[in-house]
């Protein structure tokens, strides 16, 4: 499944097997010509073990319209249980890779939406708040909102509309899910902290190539490890690990595109273990493997 980029940071399921688990009968892009917003139908295969979703920077709400399953969802941790049930959306958080397991019946259809990071970002701005926590969101819509539940499912069918329809909706939704879901993270750091998370990411780009521990951070900058993890979160919306490791695929990137060197010799330079290590990490936060990113 494989979409332009244009309108968003991470290509959603690029290089995920679709036909292994979905058949898509409608993509607003190829459909409605939509740029704005891209809004998918699919029907599922009853069973599934172990479907890796890769991480993705949009904002992925999943209304299931018909079907019942029960769903195991792991995100590096325990697994999550929790049941498909039409009516009931679901919100995936931003940067996070899953992988879900379930079983259930052979009538399993749903309704997605993808809302652009870009435009998720600017109604942020506009708000005058920080990074969200689309966790506590993602917790807050699964309690129920028949709004969402509407517009998602008029989206799946949206007849002769244009993008400007797509363009208005991307903000509404991305709206109503920030002021009635959202809990924005009250302010920035104090300018000290600030100081010391700016220093914290200098070193952990200085050092990209090197194993850098969690305590190696926290001394670097003058700060117990449970403190550098609280208001480095706050001022980034991630942890430091993963931070990291967006680093390192960066680098990764850079040189597939710009050099010849093997994978073998890539890894290192950018602080993976073994060339193992990098394509996973590769797939996780690009959802392509390495290999096709160089050719493409």
């Amino acid at each position: 499944m494989v979409f332009d980029s244009t309108r968003f940071d991470l290509r959603p399921y690029t290089g995920f097997e679709t036909g292994r688990f979905v058949r898509r009968t409608f993509c607003s892009w190829q459909h409605a010509g939509w740029r704005s917003l891209l809004v998918q139908r699919f029907e599922h295969v009853p069973v599934v073990e172990d479907m890796a979703l890769p991480a993705a920077a949009d904002l992925h709400l999943v209304l299931p319209v018909s079907g019942r399953a029960e769903l195991a969802t792991r995100d590096g941790g325990r697994a999550v249980h929790d049941r498909w049930l039409p009516g009931r959306v679901q919100l995936g958080i931003p940067h996070q890779a899953t992988v879900r397991s379930y079983r259930g019946d052979a009538d399993m259809r749903s309704i997605q939406v993808h809302i652009p990071r870009e435009t998720v970002d600017s109604a942020v701005a506009r708000l005058g708040g920080d990074v969200p926590d689309f966790e506590a969101m993602a917790a807050s819509v699964a309690i129920g909102d028949p709004l969402l539940e509407e517009t998602v499912r008029a989206l799946g069918s949206p007849g002769t509309a244009d993008d400007l329809y797509a363009e208005t909706a991307a903000t509404f939704l991305t709206m109503h899910l920030l002021t009635r879901h959202g809990r924005l993270r009250a302010g920035r750091p104090p300018a000290r902290e600030d100081a010391r998370v700016r220093a914290a990411v200098a070193f952990l780009r200085e050092r990209l190539a090197e194993p850098i521990t969690l305590a190696d951070l926290a001394d670097e900058v003058h700060l117990s490890v449970y403190h550098l993890l609280r208001v480095f979160r706050t001022a980034t919306g991630q942890t430091p690990h993963r931070f990291l490791t967006g680093l390192r695929v960066e680098e990764a990137k850079r040189l597939l595109r710009e050099t010849d060197l093997t994978l073998d010799r890539i890894a290192p330079r950018c602080g993976f273990a073994s060339p193992g290590a990098l394509s996973a990490a590769f797939v996780r936060h690009t959802g392509t493997r390495p290999s096709t990113y160089r050719n493409s």
